[in-house]
């Protein structure tokens, strides 16, 4: 298939190439508008069968406020403030402002019942609250706009009033993530591409798989153009598709350029050369893709729509750099032939490649690691476990406004209130109770006593009918929404016997929701990463052995990461400031992406191996040469992978900080540890037994030809290993 496939590509290479241009295009035009229907909000963390969502629903419905929007205004005073005090004018004009916005329902300031917690400790500053319904992201925008215009028009809230909330904060975090991904863009892009040209040993080979990604991209924003039409698609979306198109694009390039030029080397410039590029990396790259996609698809398994999109666009984009690489990549190498190393320095011209299957490095590095197998198994290990071992002590939290930067409004609002203010009054915890009809006033009186009496509730409002059968009932927290102690007294309330069928809603009970939800999915999700990784390297490699080795590996190495962003973020360390705890989905998001990506770079290796294996060389040998093939390729594309993946730990947005470095060090310390290390002394260690499967199994392999290598590997004999004489990467 693969080769037919090559030699199609050769044959009908200007056509092809033509058709790639003309769906670039296409592409462009379409997914131009992708930023204008993206969500970004709390409600895409939520399972919308949660009960916490129902909750708000009925709240809505009754009141036509969404505790999930709103905006905040914190006013500094010249003087101090107290319960009793007449509201100063900048209060004043405040509260006016708020009722002036057709968008806000409700406004309460310190003078309204129960609003003494709205004044600051210090007396100096308060909080004037304005609930809003439920409103687009574009009315958002447009709202929070409008707000801070008049904020700065008006002379007696310039200079001491600020705006933060829900909704502003929603806003900002989206115009901060646009800016810091756009920022990380302009700053990635040099770095690639002179590492590019450094990897790949040439200015025009370099720039191939930058090509490649940037295709890949632009697929990517059209198919997520589709997805909007169907679904909510998270602006996070757009992170993970910079990332990991580009990273994708340089890994399936390498594999690609590093192969063809190996057969430019053997046989020259023409269709054989195309096709046997295909029919070895592009098998390669095929299953590749679909381990990768595999890991990312499980996502969909969440019922929070930002794991779901974040999902979504993986595969999507995954499937995008494949399909440039299988079917507009050989085209161009065709169409370029020997010039594929042109723009080159002529030692390197010269030099590169120089080197034979049992030269170089990374083949001396593979027959001291199955020297000492056992001892280089047990290190390895012993490394990965011990950076893993923070995880022990993982805490977990939800998207919180103080994780914005304090130079954005929102951010500063959120920060001085953590600071100055003795209870979060703006978010309580609201609890709904269906009853049947006319509640019993003394159950409703007892329950609202019992809840109030819960270590870590700092008061109760009285129960308030939103209309003939449900019931509202806040409680304010003493402590921060997202700390210990406020989830300790909500679950307490939740464990408490109600009187009726009870909803709990608010920042803590959502974010309890929110845990609850994805730990419910885990199994449903792990089982699919599992099963489906399992059957696609089984069908690549033919045994049993290899893809349950491979699972104990990435479990290693997404351990590794997960203890490595423990140790960073919620201890502190390599300059962060320590956090509460991880965000909940990123965890999540951070194993999908490392664990499809160290598939990835296994099948890499293994490919190698098998091919090196059916020319006839014993188990050891290669294992050697495969490691030889794909060390520098794994090296250099698991670096190129870490620039733009690793950018984004630059944002100043805390949970793409973790993405970002938690799977750029994934990446790093499986193409160093796990690939040097473990892999070889593992398939020293188990011998032959690497390739064993039953009998039926073995038969089912055969019958469907997945056994089958195609004839570009099978023709070159064991004993005289071909030379790679043109550019290959370094390592």
């Amino acid at each position: 298939m693969f080769s037919a496939l090559g030699s199609a590509l050769h044959r009908r290479r200007i056509v092809v190439l033509l058709l790639t241009l003309l769906v670039t295009a296409l592409a462009t035009v379409y997914g131009g508008t992708v930023e204008e229907k993206l969500s970004n909000g709390l409600s895409d963390y939520d399972d919308p069968g949660g009960g916490n969502v129902a909750a708000r629903e009925i709240i809505e419905r009754a009141t036509g406020i969404d505790p999930q929007q709103g905006h905040l205004l914190l006013v500094r005073t010249d003087g101090r403030l107290a319960k009793d005090t007449a509201p100063p004018k900048a209060v004043t004009a405040a509260a006016e402002l708020l009722r002036s916005r057709p968008e806000v329902e409700q406004v309460l300031n310190y003078t309204s019942p129960d609003g003494a917690a709205l004044i600051s400790r210090d007396g100096r500053s308060t909080v004037v609250v304005g609930a809003t319904g439920s409103m687009t992201d574009q009315e958002s925008a447009r709202a929070v706009e409008g707000l801070q215009k008049a904020i700065d028009d008006d002379p007696t809230l310039r200079g001491r009033t600020w705006l933060g909330g829900a909704t502003p904060g929603h806003v900002q975090v989206a115009e901060v993530s646009g800016t810091d991904l756009g920022q990380a863009e302009l700053l990635a892009t040099p770095v690639i591409l002179v590492v590019l040209f450094l990897v790949f040993r040439g200015l025009v080979a370099a720039l191939i798989p930058l090509l490649g990604g940037i295709v890949s991209l632009l697929l990517t924003m059209a198919g997520l153009r589709v997805a909007t039409e169907f679904m909510n698609v998270s602006t996070g979306a757009t992170s993970l598709a910079f990332a990991l198109g580009l990273g994708l694009s340089i890994d399936f390039g390498l594999l690609l350029v590093s192969r063809y030029r190996e057969e430019l080397a053997e046989r020259g410039p023409g269709a054989e050369a195309v096709w046997r590029t295909v029919a070895t990396a592009g098998r390669t790259v095929l299953f590749s893709a679909l381990t990768v996609a595999a890991a990312l698809a499980a996502l969909i398994a969440f019922p929070q729509p930002y794991l779901r999109s974040m999902g979504l666009a993986g595969v999507i984009t995954v499937v995008s750099a494949a399909l440039f690489a299988l079917l507009g990549l050989p085209p161009l190498l065709a169409l370029l032939g020997n010039r594929i190393n042109s723009l080159a320095p002529r030692r390197w011209q010269r030099d590169s490649g120089a080197a034979r299957a049992t030269e170089g490095r990374w083949y001396r590095v593979a027959q001291a690691v199955m020297r000492r197998p056992a001892v280089f198994a047990l290190a390895a290990t012993a490394v990965l476990l011990l950076i893993a071992s923070p995880i022990l002590g993982v805490r977990f939290t939800g998207v919180d406004p103080t994780l914005l930067p304090e130079e954005t409004s929102a951010g500063r609002v959120a920060a001085v209130l953590d600071e100055d203010y003795d209870a979060r009054a703006t978010s309580p915890l609201q609890i709904v109770l269906e009853t049947d009809g006319a509640p019993d006033t003394a159950r409703l009186a007892d329950y609202t006593e019992r809840i109030g009496a819960v270590p870590g509730v700092k008061s109760v409002g009285t129960p308030v009918e939103l209309d003939d059968r449900y019931w509202e009932i806040d409680a304010v927290l003493a402590e921060d929404p997202l700390t210990d102690s406020s989830m300790d007294a909500v679950e307490a309330v939740q464990d408490l016997a109600a009187p009726y069928t009870a909803r709990y809603t608010g920042r803590t009970a959502d974010f309890l929701a929110q845990r609850e939800s994805i730990a419910d999915a885990l199994p449903l999700a792990g089982g699919i990463l599992v099963v489906v990784t399992l059957l696609l390297l089984f069908a690549f490699s033919g045994s049993v052995v290899l893809p349950l080795k491979a699972l104990l590996m990435n479990l290693l190495s997404t351990g590794a990461a997960f203890g490595f962003l423990v140790w960073v973020f919620q201890d502190g360390n390599l300059g962060f400031a320590p956090q509460t705890g991880l965000e909940a989905t990123t965890p999540v998001l951070v194993f999908a992406l490392a664990f499809g990506l160290s598939t990835d770079y296994n099948v890499f290796l293994l490919s190698r191996i098998k091919e090196a294996r059916a020319q006839g060389l014993d188990n050891r040998e290669a294992v050697a040469q495969g490691l030889s093939r794909t060390g520098g390729i794994v090296t250099s594309a698991a670096v190129l992978f870490c620039i733009p993946v690793g950018a984004l730990a630059m944002s100043r947005l805390v949970f793409i900080q973790e993405l970002g470095l938690g799977a750029a060090f994934a990446v790093l310390i499986d193409a160093t540890v796990v690939r040097a290390f473990l892999v070889p002394s593992l398939m020293a260690l188990l011998g032959a037994a690497n390739w064993w499967a039953p009998s039926p199994l073995r038969a089912l392999h055969r019958a469907l030809r997945l056994d089958r290598m195609e004839h570009a590997a099978e023709d070159t004999p064991a004993s005289t290993p071909a030379p790679d004489r043109t550019a290959a990467p370094v390592g």
